[in-house]
């Protein structure tokens, strides 16, 4: 059996045999923690035990049929637990998490009024407030509560232009403030103009959905596009191709991409960095983690090759590889997709001449790359054919300006044209 959680999908293993005799759930139906999914028939049933009254000596022993039921009954909390212990496990959760004590109820608080009826009776008293009456009737137009605006005027006298900036204020604040996708406006009613079908989203893509419009919301994207001449390197990959098909990998731009990538991360460390706004910090990490958006039948996943930086080429194409097939065959665990530090997503393999791919949260940039094509480049007074690859970085903008995601980006467009500079500069 496998269960999905929002992370990865776990192979669940029966602790018990038999046959299924009733599925209680339908595939792709969401389960709680504790939910009965099916019920197994043994290989012996045990035998119904008949109501009896109670012997007066119970120190004799139970019915053959009394001990085969509680038998099957603890084998089936048994299983039940095993399955229990396989999902808290693929959610990165200790028994604790999953399963908070439960609280002693609180004592009933003594009777009190309603905070707010004072307000709605109109017979709240607070301490008067230096206003014209104009400016208080200018406050109530604006929906303004005139006892929190702050008087910039003698003896804290709050005139128009304080209640239209503390109004102003409000707004921008409310503008500011980050969504959720559950606030999203309602959408129409779609059966009007035809047939529609609703599928409820499915873990990965429930995950997927709520960590983009984190990001989108939380990160102030810009994305910076230049192109590579990776004609050389294209001869370089063909030539050891056959080393890493050797090693069990195989020898792909996306590969190449994490050296490179790793080497100018350790140039420009402003972009292996995050930022914790709450303590008004950067976070410099001291390893260099990156993250392969892969494509599967269940939604993006992005699988992270740890120290990529002390890792060759060859290494990096056998590990890409690995982790890639564990994706697609649903065998990827939630440790293998956590500590990432930058994130390479590559749609060449699909088409397109360039797209602004979404930060992954809480890292800082991403770096897309599209398809390779042929183009015109003069050359030593001359057009001539070269293999032409685009590349897309977008980045918060709150750490990183304009100026460096051009120089970082370059910087990778020049290592895939010259290889040489890695052994230089790398």
């Amino acid at each position: 059996m496998e269960l999905e959680t929002e992370k990865a999908v776990v192979e669940v293993p029966s602790s018990v045999s038999g046959v299924v005799k009733e599925v209680l759930v339908k595939q792709g139906e969401k389960v709680k923690v504790g939910q009965v999914i099916f019920t197994v028939e043994g290989d012996t049933q045990a035998q119904p035990v008949t109501a009896k009254p109670a012997p007066a000596d119970e120190s004799q022993p139970q019915s053959a049929g009394a001990k085969t039921a509680s038998a099957d009954e603890s084998s089936g909390q048994h299983g039940a637990r095993v399955t229990f212990q396989a999902a808290i496990k693929a959610e990165g959760k200790t028994e604790e998490q999953a399963l908070p004590r439960d609280q002693a109820p609180s004592a009933p608080s003594g009777f009190a009024m309603p905070t707010q009826l004072g307000k709605v009776a109109g017979t709240e008293h607070r301490e008067p407030v230096p206003a014209a009456p104009h400016v208080r009737r200018l406050a109530r137009e604006l929906g303004v509560d005139v006892h929190e605006v702050k008087g910039t005027g003698p003896g804290g006298r709050i005139s128009e232009d304080d209640v239209k900036a503390h109004s102003k204020a409000l707004l921008t604040a409310a503008v500011q403030a980050p969504g959720s996708p559950s606030a999203a406006s309602a959408l129409p009613d779609f059966a009007k103009w035809g047939k529609v079908e609703r599928v409820s989203m499915r873990g990965v893509r429930r995950k997927t959905a709520q960590h983009l419009w984190e990001a989108w919301t939380t990160i102030p994207h810009v994305t910076q596009q230049d192109k590579a001449d990776i004609t050389e390197i294209e001869h370089l990959r063909a030539r050891f191709a056959p080393k890493a098909q050797e090693a069990g990998g195989k020898m792909t731009v996306t590969a190449i991409a994490l050296k490179v990538c790793a080497s100018a991360l350790k140039v420009f460390p402003q972009f292996n960095a995050s930022i914790d706004m709450a303590k008004e910090e950067i976070i410099y990490k001291q390893y260099i983690n990156i993250g392969v958006a892969v494509d599967t039948d269940r939604g993006l996943l992005v699988p992270v090759i740890h120290d990529v930086d002390k890792k060759n080429i060859v290494e990096l194409a056998v590990e890409l590889t690995h982790l890639s097939k564990k994706a697609r065959d649903k065998k990827l665990s939630p440790a293998e997709m956590e500590g990432g530090t930058f994130t390479i997503t590559n749609l060449g393999g699909i088409g397109g001449t360039g797209f602004s791919p979404i930060v992954n949260y809480p890292e800082v940039a991403i770096l897309g790359l599209s398809r390779s094509s042929t183009e015109p480049v003069w050359m030593s007074g001359k057009f001539e054919p070269r293999l032409v690859l685009p590349l897309s970085l977008s980045y918060d903008h709150r750490l990183i300006d304009g100026a460096d995601a051009a120089r970082f980006l370059r910087w990778i467009a020049e290592a895939l044209e010259q290889p040489f500079l890695l052994s230089v500069q790398g």
